[in-house]
């Protein structure tokens, strides 16, 4: 699963191009978690699944400018 590059300057299409195979890949580990009969393994899997899953919504939030959980935290820079 090479991710291709992309010549553009936009963030944005990079995220883009980030998230699809982030999704993709959680969508592996989920159809392997139901084959998976070894109980570790199993929770490995399901718990790369979950990451994962955080790791696709703060692409598709950056994407759509969904900065909410972001903005005001003390912890991290606020984005303008």
């Amino acid at each position: 699963m090479a991710i291709p590059k992309i010549n553009s300057s936009d963030p944005k299409e990079h995220a883009q191009n980030v998230e699809k195979y982030i999704s993709e890949l959680k969508h592996h580990l989920q159809d392997d978690i139901k084959i998976i009969s070894e109980p570790k393994a199993k929770a490995l899997f399901e718990t790369a699944a979950d990451i994962l899953d955080g790791l696709e919504k703060a692409f598709s939030d950056y994407q759509s400018e969904n900065f909410g959980g972001w903005v005001n935290d003390p912890d991290r820079p606020t984005i303008q």
